[in-house]
């Protein structure tokens, strides 16, 4: 092991790194597209109080609040073949399971995962919105999707956007699990050029600086977009 800090090669780590960038990018903003789907699906199941629904939408966040991303990534690393194995048993479908690639379990995990974050962020902003607009709107004819879509919703996402944004950078920094089950992004990458050159410190430091700018540049932009969606809300105060 190396014992001096080598500046130069921690500069030169950079190009060497950087071309993993877009797998990490992808599981992140992935998982969070999927995760929002999955949190939104929740919150309003516990919000109209749907019977069965509610319960295991109510068991599905308190499991995945309880558990870490790292046991729920191995689960459905090794579940999820296992389970697709009696799906091809009884019902003769001839799903190849050694071809679902180790990303698609990161990016399910992390959705999963982020999703249950989510759903409470999201069930909180729909709640704080006046139910006075709902009926506002069923009164002129709006059905409730489309009150929900055109009405609610807008301003849950002000509301929400803060804590979203804060999930966000959370399931950025969880994305560098994903080398434990094979995937190379950014971490795996500073791993793998480690054991060729022992400069492990320079490598994991480059891939800190990384993360450090990723989460920075989604800061600034989520701070935008909420300037962005309370503008109306700034102005009508003024």
């Amino acid at each position: 092991m190396t014992s001096t800090f080598d500046f130069d090669y921690f500069l030169s780590a950079f190009p060497l790194i950087l071309p993993y960038l877009p797998v990490t990018l992808l599981i992140a903003f992935s998982a969070m597209v999927f995760g929002l789907v999955i949190g939104t699906g929740a919150a309003l199941v516990r919000i109209y109080r749907i019977p069965v629904l509610r319960q295991l939408a109510t068991l599905y966040i308190s499991f995945i609040r309880g558990t870490p991303l790292l046991v729920q990534i191995y689960l459905a690393y090794y579940g999820i073949p296992k389970l697709l194995q009696y799906v091809n048993a009884e019902l003769g479908t001839g799903i190849d399971v050694n071809r679902v690639p180790a990303l698609v379990f990161v990016i399910f995990s992390c959705a999963v995962n982020v999703g249950a974050y989510l759903s409470e962020a999201i069930r909180s902003a729909l709640l704080s919105i006046d139910r006075g607009q709902a009926e506002a709107a069923y009164s002129i004819g709006m059905t409730p999707f489309q009150a929900m879509r055109r009405i609610i919703l807008p301003q849950a996402l002000a509301v929400a956007l803060p804590n979203l944004g804060n999930s966000f950078i959370s399931l950025i920094k969880d994305t560098s699990l994903a080398f434990l089950i094979a995937v190379v992004d950014i971490m795996a990458a500073a791993k793998i050029i480690g054991g060729r050159s022992l400069r492990f410190f320079e490598l994991y430091l480059a891939v800190a600086v990384i993360y450090w700018v990723i989460c920075i540049l989604v800061e600034i932009g989520m701070r935008r977009w909420e300037a962005y969606l309370t503008r109306g809300r700034r102005d009508i105060a003024a």
